[in-house]
């Protein structure tokens, strides 16, 4: 028999909780649904007004993985949608994660959350600017955090105020909240910081994702601030052999980090990572420390 539990009024069917879904660590997904749980009052703010797209992995990562982003198939009527017109379906509509009930029965499907830098009801105008450094190997995540002290120092000399995560993979990624602005506006400006970021650090950043111009090199992606790109939210699990989590880190992290292992957390880190420092991304939320896109266009 499937379980059933209560969450805040709503019934939500439970399935396969002793399923190994992270298989290096032997991580189920009775203990996935658990660490949503336990961080939920820090992840909803950051997806709760954002229409999500899920990349499911529902047999783990060396399994299918598939996005997508319309509802699936036996989505509870409560569960709240919002339209996100598409050039091939102008009536799409996506599921917005804005509650705890939502949240667990989407964690059932065992998916990693990444949302827009926009919120519902006004899609293509950002109040994000990201951008994601991936390294291209012998570099690592070392390599990144030389590249993001360079990049915070030129944000904040235009007045913006970045924070750090880790992707949850081998990158990090850098964010920083705006006054609401068109997207390709925020996409023009990220390329060209990219591209000063190249010219200034020739022999560590690169600004174009072909693979030749990449080994030992950091790529900065600033391609994920199109209106129809999305990024892995802060506390989202990844579909890893290990249960690793994109973490929001701090500056003195990122500036201390000497060796790869020095930002890889696991879900079972984060709650006492929140615990003693708060939500290292909180910055994100305060709506004082928005700032407008330099040479913003009404």
């Amino acid at each position: 028999m499937t379980p059933i539990t209560m969450v805040e009024g709503r019934r939500i069917s439970l399935s396969n909780l002793d399923k190994v879904i992270h298989p290096e660590t032997g991580f189920t997904k009775g203990e996935v649904l658990h660490y949503y749980a336990t961080v939920a009052k820090f992840l909803l703010p950051h997806i709760q007004d954002r229409p999500v797209s899920f990349l499911r992995y529902p047999d783990g990562p060396e399994g299918q993985l598939f996005f997508t982003k319309n509802p699936p198939p036996g989505t509870p009527d409560w569960v709240k949608t919002a339209p996100v017109p598409r050039s091939d379906d102008p009536s799409a509509e996506q599921i917005v994660v804005s509650d705890l009930p939502t949240l667990m029965w989407a964690a059932n499907l065992v998916v990693e959350f990444h949302v827009p830098q926009w919120t519902a009801g006004s899609p293509g105008i950002a109040n994000r600017l990201i951008l994601d450094l991936d390294p291209g190997a012998p570099a690592t995540v070392v390599e990144c955090c030389a590249a993001a002290v360079w990049l915070r120092e030129r944000l904040a000399a235009d007045g913006l105020r970045a924070c750090a995560k880790t992707s949850g993979a081998k990158g990090l990624h850098l964010s920083v909240p705006l006054e609401p602005v068109p997207s390709e506006q925020v996409s023009a400006y990220a390329k060209a910081l990219a591209q000063e970021a190249e010219r200034a650090l020739p022999d560590l950043v690169v600004h174009r994702m072909a693979k030749a111009l990449r080994p030992g090199k950091v790529f900065v992606d600033h391609s994920q601030n199109a209106a129809a790109k999305t990024t892995a939210a802060p506390y989202t699990l990844r579909a890893r052999a290990r249960p690793t989590v994109s973490a929001p880190v701090s500056w003195k992290e990122v500036e201390a980090c000497r060796n790869p292992a020095d930002l890889v957390f696991l879900a079972d880190d984060i709650l006492p990572r929140i615990e003693r420092d708060g939500d290292l991304s909180a910055v994100l939320l305060d709506p004082a420390a928005a700032h407008r896109l330099p040479g913003a266009r009404p």
